[in-house]
């Protein structure tokens, strides 16, 4: 098992990116809860553990706490923000509310030297987030780092322990050498060497799923998305013909991707690939249905039901395989044992059922999106697959506002198609979160070749996100909407207008249901 840093997650909305900066540094980082005991940490035999920053006031009567036993643990920590306070407070030292508050840029007086400034000297911006501050130091030989022109007690270090606070987010790029300040901690306090790379998962994780699956067979649901994509590579890699991948068909597909996943993995990668075309078996249950949630619960259902009956016919099938990622790990776990403030629920192939007796293999479960990606790339997935945007599980039905046709998913898909074509060109595409093409259940007047017209309106969807969970629409350049709004109309029958979306999340949705 690789190096790790362990991330005490305290509610702020920086701890993913805490760990995701950690890796950057080539060393493994795991989240773990507040409140998760110190002896449970020890179990992990991490290098060093960082308390993260978060909302609350550390003298407020239900603040999140630590156990204070991890301060004993001989093993280097790093207190950020409400971190270092909670640190200080612990060990008895006074944190009271600012005279005044500090957000935003922020100078940092480095003061001498020190293994965690290591390579920095004199000032150095740095991004703040704090109403309250260290007023008093608790006993013990804590030392002061640096300062700022607020706060004295800007970062801090107790020398003897290797207990180590800072005021500052390092994880923000406003804080523009927080990653130098990140890698000193792992590499000069905790001796982390570095040895976590997408090289050494891919060689430590086919040992795992060798010696977890041994003459077992495994089902894999394979939608052509990243995750599935490259945990079928991935699983492939390690056990070859031991991998039975289902590719089910339901009708809402983007245009060509049946036969785009059939040739890529049945073919070049030469996987046993079980294709299920259902797409009458799909479109039947959804004809005249044009409730939201309504659809999609018709889609899952029978996906369920496809899945159920191929995976039946395979013998020796112990495992089901899921391109579970490590966000998704994070955010389905309840917050300090309490299930109603989990972001999500656990997300699974379609979701399947309990009554399905597979053990599951998520052999992605320790990865963030961008190392993923990078999995793929090593295990030679083409770039359109490694950088594909995401797209729903229910497929165009939700791109599709009202009851779905054979007729208008078809105008649906060539306008799409000419969407994503136009944005690859324009050099956008690996740039934007998402961009796409919602067919709309009205009609509209127009003038085509000095004909009337009463056709079909499509409306053009671009956003920018990091996570899915908020969105800004992305200001396209007027040309090249212009382009794709032209070749839509002349070359899609049935439609005589395009217009563009440019709405938020909040208050909209990405997808349109």
């Amino acid at each position: 098992m690789s190096e790790t840093i362990v991330v005490l997650d305290f509610g702020s909305q920086y701890s993913q990116l805490i760990a995701r900066r950690i890796r950057e540094c080539h060393v493994y980082s795991k989240i773990m809860p507040y409140s998760t005991p110190a002896a449970k940490i020890r179990e992990e035999n991490p290098r060093g553990i960082i308390l993260s920053g978060g909302p609350s006031s550390v003298y407020a009567e239900h603040a999140p706490k630590c156990d204070p036993a991890i301060f004993e643990l001989g093993i280097p920590v790093l207190g950020i923000c409400y971190g270092l306070q909670l640190m200080i407070h612990t060990l008895g030292g006074e944190i009271t509310r600012g005279k005044a508050r500090e957000y935003g840029k922020a100078m940092l007086k480095i003061a001498g030297e020190s293994d965690l400034f290591q390579g920095l000297s004199g000032e150095i911006q740095v991004w703040m987030s704090h109403g309250d501050k260290v007023t008093r130091m608790p006993e013990g030989g804590f030392e002061i780092l640096g300062s700022s022109g607020n706060t004295e007690y800007c970062a801090v270090r107790m020398g003897g322990r290797s207990l180590y606070g800072i005021q500052f987010h390092p994880e923000v790029v406003h804080t523009p050498q927080g990653s130098t300040i990140l890698r000193n901690f792992c590499r000069n306090i905790c001796g982390c060497s570095g040895d976590w790379t997408m090289e050494s998962f891919i060689e430590q994780s086919v040992r795992e799923i060798r010696a977890k699956v041994g003459s077992s067979n495994v089902i894999l649901g394979l939608s052509g998305g990243v995750d599935s994509s490259v945990a079928a590579a991935l699983i492939h890699k390690a056990i070859g013909r031991q991998l039975n991948c289902i590719f089910v068909n339901n009708g809402l597909l983007r245009k060509s991707e049946a036969e785009r996943v059939q040739d890529l993995f049945g073919r070049n990668f030469a996987m046993k690939l079980i294709y299920i075309d259902a797409t009458d078996r799909f479109l039947d249950k959804l004809a005249g249905v044009d409730e939201p949630e309504k659809k999609r619960k018709i889609i899952g259902n029978e996906f369920v039901k496809v899945f159920d009956d191929a995976s039946a016919k395979i013998e020796n099938a112990e495992f089901l395989a899921q391109g579970t990622t490590y966000p998704d790990v994070i955010e389905s776990v309840p917050i300090d044992g309490n299930p109603a403030a989990m972001i999500k629920s656990h997300h699974n192939v379609g979701g399947l059922p309990k009554e399905m007796k597979f053990k599951l293999l998520e052999p992605l479960s320790r990865l963030f999106k961008d190392e993923v990606r990078e999995v793929g790339r090593q295990l030679g997935l083409p770039e359109d697959v490694v950088m594909r945007q995401p797209f729903p599980g229910p497929g165009l039905a939700v791109r599709h506002v009202g009851a779905v046709t054979r007729r208008t998913l078809d105008i649906l898909r060539d306008a799409d198609e000419i969407v994503v074509d136009e944005i690859k060109k324009a050099g956008l595409y690996y740039r934007i979160w998402q961009t796409f093409a919602v067919f709309l259940p009205i009609r509209s007047v127009g003038v085509m070749g000095d004909e009337r017209t009463y056709d079909h309106v499509i409306a053009l969807r671009a956003v920018e996100s990091t996570d899915g969970m908020t969105a800004d629409w992305v200001q396209l350049p007027y040309d090249l909407l212009g382009r794709i709004s032209t070749r839509i109309i002349n070359e899609v029958n049935g439609v005589n207008r395009v217009v563009y979306d440019i709405t938020s999340k909040p208050p909209g949705t990405i997808e349109w249901e």
